[in-house]
């Protein structure tokens, strides 16, 4: 027991600080004590703020908060039960961040950019975005880059400076209030008056159409071979998916009720004259 105890007390001289291998044994059970703390705590935040149903975005800033927070506490305890001033970073400190300046740019912009991200919300977890020709779900916003899944169900991984700084259509930033069209074309001849009553009676029937705003039905144009209707509708939808399984069903119920009513969807149609004069030419 002694010899352990002598062992323990052998002090290493470092610089101009010393320590012994009992203190070197004792900051690492600190450290390892407290990585094992920061993550039950964490766990633990995690779920009270699930219990009590916190806004996914503030939860998500909350936890990154007190990561950076507790992890700087730990930093400075440890530094202090080695007796190494802060001072002695000072050097170390102005090398690293001359480093930075020139290597890391974009990591340094993309971090900054997730905080902005997380404290403003133009962007926020569970919003439908189109960014160019993507379209999915914010699924988490962390400190370098934002997870989407498409709507295909592939995942995508985008800078969180990207989002910043180009054009993102967020379909849901203010609310779900969606408008999308249903576009039909009825022969000509048809009674268009009908046609119009019977779209609106398909949309004011349909339990996912809102009332208000209410459906409109326009006559938009005569076209080459239809007349084209335009029903107008309003929904709260959360993605693309939702319109068109919307649209589906509108366009299902328009056909099954213009059937009933002797209303014929067009389809495309050509006229073909033969000039009788050239055949008997060459007879």
């Amino acid at each position: 027991m002694d010899k352990i105890i002598n062992f323990l007390d052998v002090t290493i001289k470092v610089g101009e600080n010393s320590i012994s291998i009992g203190g070197i044994f004792y900051i690492i059970g600190f450290l390892i004590a407290g990585i094992i703390f920061i993550r039950w705590s964490i766990r633990y935040l995690e779920q009270q703020m699930s219990k009590r149903k916190v806004n996914p975005d503030l939860a998500q800033m909350l936890s990154r908060t007190y990561i950076v927070v507790i992890i700087g506490v730990l930093f400075i305890c440890s530094l202090d039960i080695l007796n190494v001033p802060l001072t002695a970073f000072a050097f170390i400190s102005g090398a690293v961040a001359i480093g930075v300046g020139f290597g890391a740019q974009n990591i340094i912009n993309n971090f900054i950019s997730g905080w902005i991200l997380m404290w403003e919300r133009p962007i926020r977890i569970g919003d439908f975005l189109e960014i160019c020709d993507v379209k999915g779900t914010v699924e988490s916003i962390n400190t370098r880059s934002t997870r989407i899944k498409r709507v295909d169900g592939v995942h995508m991984l985008i800078p969180n400076s990207y989002l910043l700084e180009n054009v993102v259509t967020n379909w849901t930033l203010v609310d779900r209030l969606t408008r999308t069209t249903v576009r039909v074309g009825i022969a000509y001849g048809s009674e268009v008056k009908l046609a119009r009553e019977l779209m609106l009676q398909v949309a004011n029937e349909y339990e996912h159409v809102l009332k208000d705003p209410a459906p409109a039905c326009f006559f938009e144009d005569f076209g080459d071979s239809a007349l084209i209707f335009d029903l107008n509708i309003w929904v709260n939808a959360i993605a693309e998916r939702n319109l068109k399984s919307v649209r589906s069903d509108l366009r299902f119920r328009i056909e099954e009720l213009f059937r009933e009513n002797n209303i014929s969807i067009a389809f495309p149609q050509r006229d073909l004259h033969i000039d009788g004069s050239l055949l008997v030419r060459r007879e």
